[in-house]
């Protein structure tokens, strides 16, 4: 049987437009850089050179969406509907007229690395220092190959020789593996590499050490109390061995200053270093906040007016064949494309402006200061109700932004926290509570550490009632381990 209905439905859908500018919003500087080439790249009609866009092109063409661009193959294009002036700015400037306005004295450019050797290359070159068959020279390569940028050879012995099989077709035992890896590896540079676990990792480099009896208790401490000496249970290593205080604590100093990741001695200087680069800069001006957009690398976008010109040629042109009509279609989507995207670049500017402002004018007193207890309890919504702009937005602003300040360089999104109400009613940020947690431990006795109870009462009596799971959750957050760990005889 058939039916008939009727439903209402109230649906939302987002341009294409739109879409383009949350992309844009959410990219930070230099991705948004490389996507503004990428578009200069691919769209031929839009050109870098600086020059101010018409305003009044803003103000009539503010809805693109609804024009109707789809022409058919016997569909004669009605070319007075075209403008070219849509397309061209009537007040456009030299560029090295606007040049010294547009981009700072200190432009950032690449800086270049020079190629140097990565830590598995340093490791095969000291192979050539033993003296090994062909057949033993692959097998260690082939153990040199996996072992991981910390210096640790995580996998399995068995697996080793399975894969040399399968993929070197080279038929190896588990005892000649563990030969080159004890035997040779481990006693390479730096000292401890080749090791399959921490445990091992600290017992090869006291090995290498000049004996003495801190020495020969810290091997002992590695090598049978491992488990206790890890978790701190101080009175019964004392116990166990007979030492004092001083005895156990020199022991303790040795083990402190070995290395617990040899790999990432030479790793970390191979390696670029990845540099961030803010996205806002907040300068303190006698005693104002001034606010900065770095877009200094970013080129001035306008409209070619070489390709807009096409369209002008077109029109005045009487007979119109075939191969004009696709090309002046293809000419108005690249125009239209290049408009569009001049238009999201500039509102992306004017979004993150509008909101770092306001997040800058709630944060007022933390800013200027520099002081961390003045971070007021701050969330999306109440960004988002300043500036009148959806939560989303906000989030995309705050997740993906850097800002520098006279006190540092930091992702914007850390400056949201929830608020808890202290004991004067006043309401504070989990960020200032976490402060003074901090220096609560840093101040404590590290022979007698406080447990999260005491620091429960502690912060109750600065007038923060906290419950004691909060506090763990803080200690957590800040990775700070437990009383029990944070001991020291």
């Amino acid at each position: 049987m058939l039916k008939q209905e009727l439903n209402l439905k109230l649906q939302q859908k987002l341009s294409p437009q739109q879409i383009q500018l949350m992309k844009l919003v959410q990219l930070p500087t230099v991705a948004f850089e490389q996507r503004v080439k990428e578009e200069l790249e691919e769209n031929p009609a839009l050109d870098d050179q600086s020059s101010d866009f018409d305003d009044e092109y803003r103000e009539e063409h503010d809805e693109w969406d609804n024009q109707n661009d789809d022409f058919g193959d016997d569909q004669v294009i009605d070319t007075s509907e075209i403008n070219i002036d849509d397309y061209l700015s009537d007040d456009d400037v030299p560029n090295y007229k606007t040049y010294a306005n547009n981009y700072s004295d200190d432009e950032e450019r690449s800086i270049p690395y020079a190629q140097g050797e990565s830590f598995i290359e340093y490791l095969t070159s000291q192979l050539n220092t033993f003296r090994l068959t062909p057949e033993q020279f692959k097998i260690a390569e082939f153990i040199l190959g996996n072992i991981d940028d910390d210096g640790y050879m995580r996998r399995d012995v068995k697996s080793l020789v399975d894969d040399l099989a399968f993929s070197q077709n080279i038929y190896t035992s588990p005892e000649e593996i563990e030969n080159l890896l004890t035997n040779y590896i481990q006693t390479m540079d730096p000292v401890g590499v080749g090791a399959r676990n921490l445990q091992e990792c600290l017992l090869i480099q006291l090995e290498n050490k000049t004996v003495t009896e801190s020495v020969e208790l810290a091997e002992k401490l590695i090598i049978e109390s491992f488990d206790a000496f890890t978790k701190k249970h101080y009175s019964k290593l004392i116990a166990k061995y007979g030492v004092d205080d001083n005895e156990l604590r020199d022991a303790i100093s040795e083990i402190e200053k070995l290395n617990p990741k040899p790999g990432k001695s030479f790793s970390s200087n191979s390696k670029i270093v990845e540099q961030i680069t803010p996205d806002f800069t907040i300068n303190i001006i006698d005693g104002d906040l001034e606010l900065l957009l770095n877009g200094r690398n970013v080129p001035e976008l306008k409209i070619s007016s070489a390709f807009a010109e096409m369209l002008d040629t077109y029109k005045k042109t009487e007979k119109k064949s075939n191969e004009q009509k696709e090309a002046v279609l293809f000419v108005k989507q690249k125009l239209d494309s290049a408009k569009w995207f001049i238009d999201a670049v500039q509102q992306r500017r004017n979004t993150l402006l509008y909101t770092m402002e306001a997040i800058m004018k709630f944060q007022k007193d933390y800013f200027l200061t520099g002081d961390e207890t003045k971070i007021k309890p701050m969330i999306l919504k109440d960004i988002s109700d300043r500036i009148g702009m959806d939560i989303s937005t906000v989030s995309r602003v705050a997740n993906s932004k850097y800002v520098t300040t006279p006190y540092g360089t930091f992702l914007i999104k850390d400056l949201f926290s929830e608020s808890l109400t202290n004991e004067d009613g006043e309401e504070v940020s989990t960020r200032e509570i976490k402060r003074i947690l901090q220096d609560v431990i840093a101040e404590e006795d590290k022979r007698k550490p406080l447990t999260d109870e005491k620091l429960t009462e502690i912060l109750k009596e600065k007038g923060y009632p906290i419950a004691r799971r909060t506090i763990a959750k803080y200690r957590e957050q800040l990775s700070i381990p437990v009383a029990r760990l944070r001991k020291m005889i």
